[in-house]
């Protein structure tokens, strides 16, 4: 099948995502976020086989569970929004691989451990939102890669050090939910 796009965003879509999506190869955007009857379950694996899929949408749902490490094979992928559901677990170090990332949304969830040195490796990443989750440790200096970075969202998490100087430096950059005090 041809199709290109998929938007099953505030449709009150319900019964979880189906693992069959993973054979819509050509499928460049995929959004299911927002539905009124909030969908359960979790995220397939196979969505990592979506090798052209740029835009994903799944925020705003009760999706539960880690996030797949099959994501991170996503390299055409410019925007991952995952914030706002109740997924557990780290973040996959996978997620580093994602070179052509420009936003990542995984905002008020449940994850836990600390934040990947990996993701500094999104050289083109702009938007980083990690705030309202369990995260711990500090933020990896490795971020200050991260010259396009404009916002980073730490708000809410138990942080045992205060920004690196390194991600502190880059230009133009609003964080928000950090205090320097």
């Amino acid at each position: 099948m041809n199709l290109e796009e998929l938007i099953l965003s505030e449709t009150n879509f319900t019964g979880g995502i189906p693992a069959e999506l993973s054979n819509l190869v050509n499928l460049r955007k995929l959004a299911i976020g927002r539905n009124g009857l909030r969908l359960p379950g979790s995220i397939p694996p196979e969505l990592g086989n979506l090798v052209n899929l740029e835009e994903l949408y799944l925020e705003f749902n009760d999706l539960t569970g880690s996030i797949p490490p099959e994501l991170g094979n996503l390299a055409n992928l410019r925007k991952l929004y995952l914030g706002y559901n109740g997924l557990t677990g780290s973040i996959p170090p996978e997620l580093g691989n994602l070179a052509n990332l420009e936003e990542l949304y995984l905002g008020s969830n449940d994850l836990t451990g600390s934040i990947p040195p990996g993701l500094g490796n999104l050289a083109n990443l702009r938007k980083l939102y990690l705030g309202y989750n369990d995260l711990t440790g500090s933020i990896p200096p490795e971020l200050g890669n991260l010259k396009r970075l404009q916002i980073l969202d730490i708000t809410g998490l138990d942080l045992t050090e205060g920004v690196p100087p390194e991600v502190r430096n880059i230009q133009w950059l609003i964080i928000i939910g950090y205090d320097p005090e």
